[in-house]
């Protein structure tokens, strides 16, 4: 990566400068990273411990349980010490490695929820393929082919935002170096820079989203066919709770992305940041444990287990 700048460090503005907020505020983001942790760590553990959740649909929700725990715990630790020790200076290092790593792991977490369509559609409308389409060898070549476009991904705009020259402010308007916000900052001419950016992200999220609508038109005209109660039930609850977190990410990931910087609102982006930077990680391991029995069901085996062996320790 080229260095053209003078700036060594930045410093982000956060989410507000009222000393009266601070406090509140690191509160409840200490509460909200400390469930999104415990939540997301959970969910990985109870998928590894429990066999009968070794199946495509767990697999890939581990993975985005694992992503939504990395992407928080590049943004939140730093928003959470900005609250309490009133650091909000950033080395330039540090700055481009907490861009690269966010833009990476929203990226993964974009293809995942695709991958996560596509095994909702084959098991809802293909059941007795299932088995010999999701096999082990095809769901891990669509996570790390994921993976890799994601970070390949992220490496090019990362670079195109670091390639820049800061020889003005080196104020970031926002809580963390996310790629708008740190591009708007510079001197020289970033207009390809920024048509890249909204290009690339476009092309990313629309790709995405034909294929989960796609995905989603098969399902509802199998589930309308379904004459049965039941199955019409179980195939529509298998589907719901992927259905809640795909409207709350890219409800949010549009809005900030599919426009160019220039018509961006700071204050507007920050506010909507956080619900996929803090809130949506937090939410999707509830929302899957909440509406999926198999999930609870697992977690009870586990209490079940613990109790057990406390019991046979005592």
């Amino acid at each position: 990566m080229e260095n053209n700048t003078e700036v060594t460090e930045f410093i982000l503005l956060g989410l507000s400068d009222t000393p009266e907020l601070q406090m509140p505020l690191f509160i409840i983001f200490t509460t909200i990273y400390v469930i999104t942790v415990s939540g997301n760590l959970g969910m990985i553990v109870l998928i590894l411990i429990d066999s009968r959740l070794h199946t495509p649909m767990y697999f890939f929700l581990s993975n985005l349980s694992l992503v939504d725990f990395c992407h928080s715990t590049t943004i939140t630790p730093k928003v959470i010490t900005g609250f309490l020790v009133r650091d909000n200076v950033i080395s330039y290092n540090a700055c481009a490695a907490q861009m690269f790593f966010f833009a990476a792991l929203a990226t993964m977490e974009n293809f995942l929820l695709a991958v996560m369509a596509y095994d909702r559609y084959t098991a809802v409308c293909k059941p007795l393929h299932y088995t010999t389409s999701m096999t082990t060898g095809v769901c891990v070549r669509l996570t790390v082919g994921s993976y890799v476009y994601s970070f390949l991904n992220s490496s090019v705009h990362t670079r195109d935002a670091f390639s820049l020259s800061f020889c003005m402010s080196n104020v970031v308007h926002h809580f963390f170096c996310d790629v708008p916000a740190v591009m708007v900052l510079s001197c020289s001419d970033r207009h390809v820079s920024e048509m890249i950016l909204v290009f690339v992200a476009s092309f990313n999220i629309f790709f995405a989203l034909l294929v989960i609508l796609i995905s989603y038109i098969f399902i509802f005209i199998t589930i309308l066919k379904i004459r049965s109660a039941e199955g019409y039930r179980k195939a529509f609850s298998t589907c719901a709770s992927h259905l809640t977190t795909v409207a709350t990410f890219y409800g949010t990931v549009i809005f900030m992305y599919s426009q160019p910087s220039s018509s961006h609102s700071m204050d507007t982006d920050k506010i909507t940041s956080v619900f996929y930077t803090m809130v949506i990680p937090m939410l999707n391991p509830l929302v899957y444990s909440l509406r999926n029995k198999e999930v609870k069901n697992a977690f009870k085996r586990v209490l079940e287990k613990a109790k057990l062996s406390l019991g046979f320790n005592f």
